[in-house]
């Protein structure tokens, strides 16, 4: 299943994508389910029966006008960031093979885990917005799971069953200020810096831990980043058990997993994002997530 979060000039609702075209409205479905993705991920079974009554409709419709209730046109909608206000945002450096090549670095002996905030959170189609004094930005295409249990100590084995899906993410980051405050929370937390979705897709619908797929980044036309899932250090089991060793994990929190070779900064001269270009972090069988960079007041 593909879940999204959706407006329609009023207040954001959970959703499901049926087809290209047509979304279903959860509540409007079945209106004594949650209203948010948090609590909804512990009513999969309840919205598989609903995905899978309301999916022949949604085939069937086809061209015969605008779809009824619960129903409704995915081009009418706006599509939010899939999960609103995770509780946290873990970010993870130096996690893909060809990565850590190309800054001639061994690969780190267990998982780099830093802290994104979660107001950086942004919508497919929405923009990355840059002040005057953002001249360093960087994109950086990522996969990202979501968690979908509270999982504190969770095995490797055990992680897989905590996971809600994964969706694509862009680990937008502020260069001057990383290396300049020599951490990572200020430079990876920039307002719009964390682009997200379209939408989450289940793990049925992937591979095991969502490896094995392409994974691309391009900035207007160009191919900055292409590589695969399979270049990963530490696979999204790993890393669920890793950050949950200290740390509680709670429903809707995000984890992008780390980024391939390709990012401006390491290119030769690096390169930035500039208002106008256009970023798309690309991942098979989940999506293209889309974001147009702007200049900020």
């Amino acid at each position: 299943m593909r879940l999204i979060t959706f407006t329609q000039g009023a207040d954001p609702r959970p959703g499901l994508v049926l087809s290209d075209t047509v979304g279903l409205d959860i509540l409007a479905a079945d209106p004594m389910l949650p209203d948010t993705w948090h609590a909804l991920f512990s009513e999969m079974d309840a919205l598989r029966r609903l995905h899978d009554t309301f999916a022949p409709q949604a085939g069937e419709r086809a061209g015969d006008g605008p779809p009824q209730l619960p129903l409704f046109d995915l081009g009418e909608a706006q599509l939010l960031a899939p999960v609103l206000l995770p509780s946290k945002i873990i970010g993870v450096g130096l996690n893909y093979h060809d990565h850590a090549a190309e800054q001639n670095r061994q690969p780190p002996a267990q998982p780099m885990l830093f802290g994104k905030a979660p107001s950086c959170l942004q919508a497919h189609d929405g923009p990355i917005g840059l002040t005057d004094d953002l001249t360093q930005v960087d994109a950086e295409a990522e996969l990202a799971v979501v968690i979908g249990k509270p999982a504190r100590a969770v095995s490797r084995e055990e992680a897989g069953e905590v996971i809600a899906g994964y969706t694509c993410f862009n680990d937008v980051t502020n260069r001057e200020a990383q290396r300049g405050d020599k951490q990572f929370f200020r430079g990876k937390s920039i307002d719009t810096g964390g682009p997200c979705g379209p939408w989450v897709v289940t793990p049925d619908e992937l591979p095991p831990e969502a490896l094995g797929l392409s994974i691309r980044c391009l900035w207007n036309d160009e191919v900055m980043q292409e590589s695969s899932t399979d270049q990963l250090i530490f696979s999204p089991h790993a890393l669920v058990e890793h950050a949950s060793r200290h740390m509680t994990l709670f429903p809707g929190d995000v984890i992008a997993t780390g980024t391939p070779a390709g990012v401006g900064e390491f290119r030769d001269p690096p390169v930035f994002l500039r208002p106008g270009d256009v970023v798309t972090v690309e991942i098979e069988g989940i999506g293209r997530l889309r974001n147009p960079v702007v200049r900020w007041a």
